[in-house]
């Protein structure tokens, strides 16, 4: 008897997206080009209040210089599609001079089935 298994996997993400306020951490912070903190000032506070826990992502974007990631989520997601859907969300609403903070939550979906014989 032969059986036939058939594998679909989906992650539905969810993003909330405010302007940074304190405390600051949260999952994700998009650092524009001309904002009051910088990339390096916010990964030394990141690793001061979390050490090893965040990554800083340099991105080449007209008004975003860098984006702050939980580094548990690059572990779930891979770095190019996820930045690619924070920045589809979040060029629409930053200006250069702002520092948004995100709130990222991964859901993971799994489907499967067999063929039974």
């Amino acid at each position: 008897m032969e059986y036939t298994t058939v594998h679909s996997r989906k992650a539905t993400l969810s993003l909330k997206i405010t302007e940074f306020e304190v405390p600051p951490m949260q999952d994700l912070l998009i650092i524009g080009k001309k904002a009051p903190i910088g990339p390096e000032a916010v990964r030394r506070m990141a690793e001061a209040l979390s050490p090893e826990q965040f990554t800083l992502l340099k991105i080449e974007h007209p008004k975003i210089e860098a984006v702050l990631v939980r580094s548990s989520i690059l572990q779930m997601l891979d770095q190019t599609i996820l930045m690619k859907i924070v920045m589809e969300e979040v060029e629409r609403m930053i200006i250069d001079t702002m520092v948004l903070r995100s709130e990222l939550k991964v859901a993971l979906s799994v489907q499967r089935e067999v063929e039974l014989g």
